[in-house]
């Protein structure tokens, strides 16, 4: 597993290099970690199912709720591409 992210300096989405992160730190109330619990276990059902064709899903495409939040975003392994 690696995970990635980038600061956000207003900069236009195509200008963004995402850099390859130490740690995360994860700021939510237990209602927000059940949530993403439960967007962490679609993913991988997704995964499972789609095989080659999995790529991304962002949380905040399947949870309304999300959608002001900093983006998250799910993507497949680099060694399972």
């Amino acid at each position: 597993m690696k995970i990635y992210g980038y600061a956000d300096e207003g900069l236009p989405i195509e200008d963004i290099v995402p850099s390859t992160l130490a740690e995360v730190t994860i700021c939510a109330n237990s209602k927000e970690l059940r949530r993403m619990a439960e967007f962490f276990a679609f993913c991988a059902s997704e995964m499972e199912r789609m095989g080659a064709d999995y790529d991304h899903v962002h949380l905040s495409d399947q949870m309304r709720e999300f959608r002001s939040s900093p983006h998250f975003v799910v993507a497949k392994s680099e060694d399972e591409r």
